[in-house]
């Protein structure tokens, strides 16, 4: 690092990424703030460095193995900083201490015989909260919440109608289960039940649940339509809609057919009539086709990646925005470790909620390389509207943006 870039890093004051540290900044809180950091993004602990920016040096004569030797003793997962140190003036001195984001989170800080988890919030590093320690087990992959059990829940509350349509018309299953004691084992073996006379997991609820929402608050999808560009007071569409991800299907007369909806049919039944442009000429038979705004199984792909791709230890709904403009899919939870949106689009896969998706594999709705994204989103939004879609990636939320051909994109 040039002298020059660290006056300005430290001239900018500490954030989310920076921190600044004395020289004699004990173990322990060293610990904490490393731990903070790669659970977050990354980002520099500078030592040397007042929090208010003034330079004070470091007057360690062993500075870098002093640092080493407390990461290594007491940060767990090992991480392994890029350490340096600058020059700045006459016989001062800073450390610098620059960490990755960590793939192994949630890291923790090993002290008087605890473990403890710290998160950045803004400048600061902070104890992070049980719903924030499952987040970070969940982007570690550690914890897979989609077999989570949900509580006050029983098998009673899937849709055994639904659970054997998928087992024998979908499967072609020839074993189904024949007494309740049987189905409860199967139920078990495919993920949707934790035991025999058990909850229901997540997977098991948001596919087969009679009412997901009734028991899992953001199992549903939150739709808003505004004749503007931006959210307004009065919206002409605000529907939360609830039912199970895959449809029951009847294939008796050879061909496959939807006997009853799921929630990506619903979705695309509600929005329907908000996306249907209306044709200024008429057909040879004097009536007018039917033309979307947006090309629909762009829609349906892109809602299928929210669906499947979503962080359950968000406790909000899918929210799904039409615009004058555009139309905005919201997906809770950001991407996975070193997933970004680059990788993405490039095609590159990732799964966050295995039985999710392979059971809507199963159904067809997901394209089965897994590369939606690259070979339909893009090439449909480009021919049909003439942009490629937006996507936008925070810890929070993914979201994707298509706009409405000859929109001015981001106005």
């Amino acid at each position: 690092m040039l002298k020059t870039e660290l006056q300005e890093i430290i001239a900018n004051g500490e954030n989310s990424g920076v921190e600044f540290k004395r020289d004699d900044i004990r173990p322990e809180q060293l610990a904490k703030e490393v731990v903070a950091l790669v659970n977050f993004q990354g980002g520099k602990v500078i030592l040397g460095v007042d929090d208010d920016g003034a330079i004070a040096g470091i007057t360690r004569p062993d500075a870098e193995e002093w640092v080493m030797n407390v990461i290594a003793e007491k940060v767990h997962p090992a991480i392994l900083p890029f350490y340096e140190e600058i020059q700045v003036n006459s016989g001062i001195r800073v450390a610098v201490l620059t960490f990755p984001q960590g793939n192994s989170k949630p890291y923790v800080r090993r002290h008087n015989n605890a473990e403890e988890v710290f998160i950045r919030v803004g400048s600061t590093s902070r104890l992070a909260t049980r719903e924030q320690q499952m987040r970070l087990y969940e982007i570690g992959g550690m914890l897979h919440t989609e077999a989570l059990p949900v509580s006050r829940t029983t098998s009673g509350v899937l849709d055994r109608v639904r659970i054997e349509n998928y087992l024998t018309d979908v499967l072609r299953d020839p074993d189904i289960p024949e007494d309740d004691q049987e189905w409860e084992h199967r139920l078990v073996n495919l993920g949707l039940l934790t035991a025999p006379q058990g909850m229901a997991t997540v997977a098991g609820l948001v596919l087969f649940g009679k009412q997901p929402r009734q028991h899992l608050r953001q199992a549903g999808i939150r739709v808003f339509v505004f004749d503007s560009i931006e959210k307004e007071y009065q919206a002409k569409l605000d529907r939360i809609l609830d039912a199970p991800l895959v449809a029951r299907l009847d294939f008796s007369e050879g061909e496959r057919r939807i006997v009853d909806n799921g929630l990506v049919e619903k979705l695309l039944d509600a929005v329907g009539p908000f996306i249907l442009q209306e044709p200024a000429e008429v057909n040879e038979g004097l009536r007018r086709d039917k033309r979307y705004a947006f090309p629909v199984e762009a829609i349906r792909e892109v809602l299928i990646n929210a669906l499947v791709h979503r962080d359950w230890t968000r406790f909000v709904d899918i929210e799904i925005g039409i615009y004058s403009d555009r139309l905005e899919i919201i997906s809770p939870g950001g991407l996975q470790n070193s997933m970004t949106v680059e990788k993405m689009v490039a095609g590159q896969r990732y799964t966050r909620n295995t039985t999710i998706m392979e059971i809507m594999r199963d159904y067809g709705y997901v394209d089965f390389r897994g590369m939606g994204i690259r070979t339909k989103v893009i090439p449909l939004m480009k021919r049909r509207n003439n942009s490629e879609p937006i996507f936008e990636a925070t810890e929070d939320y993914l979201k994707t943006i298509l706009y409405r051909k000859d929109s001015q994109i981001g106005s």
